[in-house]
C-alpha cells in the first residue's frame, strides 16, 4: 500500500468541515495510508484539522455508514479491513449495476438529459488538461447521476446511488492512478457515443469496461 498521502489536506470549497474531514480520511483509508485496524482518535483528528469533536464525529459516522470505518461499542472506531479480492468483487457489482442503468437510460433519456451528458463531458476536457482531480471527481459523480436518473426508474436509481455512495471513496481514489483522468475521459466519450446512437448493448459493454478499468487503476495505485 502507498505510504504517502495524496490528499491529506484536500480543500474543496463550499463543503462543511465535517465533509472535508470525511473526504480527506476516506482518501487516506482507500490509499492505504490509514491501514485497517488503526484507531480513529477523535482528539488527534480534531487537532489535525483544527476542528472540534462535533464535525469529527460526523465525519467518522459518515465513514462508518459506507463501511470504511467500523464502530465498536465502548471501544471507539477503527479503520475497516478490505482485501483486494473483496474490492474487486465490489467493482464487479458496481459494473453490473451501472451497465443495467445505462442500458435502460439509452432508451429512456430525454433530449435534455442527453444534452446534459454531452455538456458534462465537454466541460471535463479542461479539468483533465489542468489535472484538476477534485473537479473531475465531482463531474464524474454528476455524469453517472444523470445516467441513473435517465433510467426513469426511481427504485433502480435509488439502489444505484446507494451502492455508489458505498463505493465513492474507492472510485475517487482510482482516478489518482497515473494517466487515469485521460483514460477515464476517453472511456466516457465511447460511452456517450453509444448512448447517442441509442445502442443499449454497446453502452452497457462500454460501462462494464469503464468500471473494470477503474478497478485495475485502483489496484495499481494502491500497490505502489
Amino acid at each position: 500500500m502507498r505510504d504517502t498521502l495524496m490528499a491529506s489536506n484536500v480543500e474543496i470549497p463550499n463543503l462543511l468541515l465535517s465533509e472535508r474531514i470525511r473526504i480527506a480520511l476516506a482518501d487516506e483509508i482507500t490509499a492505504g495510508t490509514l491501514p485497517s485496524g488503526v484507531a480513529m482518535d477523535e482528539q488527534q483528528i480534531g487537532d489535525r484539522f483544527g476542528a472540534s469533536r462535533t464535525p469529527v464525529r460526523e465525519a467518522i459516522r459518515q465513514l462508518a455508514a459506507v463501511g470504511l470505518v467500523e464502530m465498536r461499542p465502548r471501544r471507539g472506531a477503527i479503520v475497516a479491513g478490505f482485501t483486494p479480492e473483496r474490492l474487486i468483487e465490489m467493482f464487479e457489482m458496481a459494473a453490473e449495476i451501472e451497465a443495467m442503468c445505462v442500458r435502460l437510460a439509452v432508451y429512456r433519456m430525454t433530449p435534455v438529459e442527453r444534452s446534459l451528458l454531452t455538456q458534462l463531458h465537454e466541460e471535463s476536457e479542461a479539468m483533465v488538461a489542468a489535472g484538476d482531480f477534485d473537479a473531475y471527481d465531482r463531474m464524474n459523480w454528476n455524469l453517472h447521476q444523470v445516467i441513473y436518473e435517465g433510467t426513469h426508474n426511481t427504485f433502480i436509481a435509488e439502489q444505484a446511488m446507494t451502492f455508489r455512495d458505498r463505493m465513492a471513496a474507492f472510485r475517487r481514489t482510482q482516478l489518482r492512478e497515473t494517466g487515469r483522468l485521460d483514460r477515464s475521459r476517453a472511456e466516457h466519450g465511447e460511452l456517450i457515443r453509444a448512448i447517442m446512437r441509442v445502442d443499449g448493448e454497446e453502452a452497457a459493454r462500454c460501462m462494464r469496461a469503464h468500471m473494470g478499468n477503474a478497478a485495475i487503476a485502483f489496484v495499481r495505485f494502491t500497490a505502489k
